[in-house]
């Protein structure tokens, strides 16, 4: 479907149908060929920036997909080199699921900016740090363990958003509470950063972890012993207060720093951006309503179903299009009961607003800045 006539199914009222598509199974993610930091690599300083007004045809092309769409959600479009904003129910915080893992690796890569990590570090990755759910890195972890380096976990976790992969490179960095800091030394704004998986999922699911659950469909057997008063409990109280919410709003200017430059260092921007521009996740989100010519870096996140409800289906990610014009986009589903088609569409529809508006201003912005540069 075009992206054209895809905004117009959408703003006609979303229908329920069609499949899902998930990624296959993994074993050997490429290591980013990188240069190794010995010593800290400062970040350019932020220059000042004019704010401009919100596009009217765009802003009333999401305002009709919004009220069109039954659930808890959020949409936020930054224009980074336009400067300007678009969105709908955008500052209240929202379930990002494997959206987190890009914090993960934004404090990894601040890290290595301050000469104390290297990609090409050695890691073992044993069967205690295995986790659940989507973990293809679990199949090699035989015997003593699996040897490979940060640089490896970093593909993993944002390309096939491996969880073991994105667990054990959280504890390589120093644990939640260094992400926080990091979060909040970069002022990256309501950006809540939970306490890793296990502990995460099992919490939403109405569990306490236990390592068994790691292997053999261990967490899935614990979870359908639980009642349904006591799982929809749980994701009651997980969907009213995520330990791991954050406004798409944060999320979306945290992308548009990013590619201005404002946060890493240009080596470390691009390492960053190359990665989630080869992720395999999310087919039938935001890549694809983008027109031949579009480049993508995106994040998915998805979380637990429970009946016909889901708490958490998002893409976040940075659009460019054919003229070098970017585009910062975070849609997140917090809770709904339609259809995953539907939630792929409405996530489809945003991205193909974007096209279609920077399709029929082609030319009437400046040229952007470089991907990495300041404005």
């Amino acid at each position: 479907m075009g992206h054209l006539s895809l905004i117009a199914v959408l703003a006609s009222g979303l229908p329920g149908c069609g499949s899902t598509s998930r990624p296959g199974s993994y074993a050997g993610a490429p290591i980013p060929s990188v240069p190794v930091a010995a010593v800290s690599i400062a970040v350019p300083a932020v220059a000042p920036r004019t704010v401009h007004p919100a596009p009217p045809q765009l802003s009333a092309t999401i305002a009709t997909l919004a009220r069109n769409f039954q659930g808890k959600f959020g949409i936020a479009i930054r224009a980074v080199d336009e400067n300007w904003t678009v969105q709908a129910s955008a500052r209240q915080r929202l379930p990002q699921q494997s959206v987190s893992k890009l914090w993960v690796a934004l404090t990894l890569l601040d890290l290595r900016d301050q000469g104390k990590i290297r990609l090409d570090q050695p890691v073992l990755v044993r069967t205690q740090d295995l986790t659940l759910f989507h973990q293809p890195i679990a199949y090699l972890v035989k015997g003593e363990g699996y040897r490979t380096t940060v640089g490896d976990l970093l593909s993993r976790a944002l390309t096939h958003s491996d969880n073991t992969a994105n667990d054990r490179l959280l504890n390589v960095v120093g644990g939640p509470a260094a992400v926080k800091s990091m979060i909040e030394r970069k002022q990256l704004g309501d950006i809540r950063f939970g306490p890793g998986e296990r502990l995460l999922q099992a919490k939403t699911a109405g569990l306490t972890w236990n390592q068994s659950y790691a292997s053999a469909g261990g967490f899935e057997a614990a979870r359908s012993r639980l009642s349904p008063e006591a799982r929809t409990a749980a994701l009651d109280a997980y969907v009213a207060d995520p330990p791991d919410g954050a406004a798409p709003i944060a999320i979306a200017d945290a992308l548009a720093r990013l590619a201005r430059g404002e946060i890493l260092s240009e080596t470390s921007t691009r390492i960053l951006l190359d990665t989630m521009g080869a992720s395999v996740t999310g087919r039938a989100r935001l890549r694809a309503a983008l027109p031949a010519g579009w480049r993508i870096a995106h994040k998915t996140g998805t979380g637990q179903d429970l009946g016909g409800r889901n708490a958490g289906f998002n893409d976040v990610g940075l659009l460019t299009a054919p003229d070098g014009r970017r585009y910062a986009l975070a849609v997140m589903i917090g809770d709904t009961r339609r259809p995953i088609r539907e939630r792929q569409q409405l996530i489809q529809a945003v991205a193909a607003a974007v096209a279609t508006y920077a399709e029929s201003n082609r030319g009437t912005a400046g040229a952007p800045s470089p991907v990495t540069g300041t404005p």
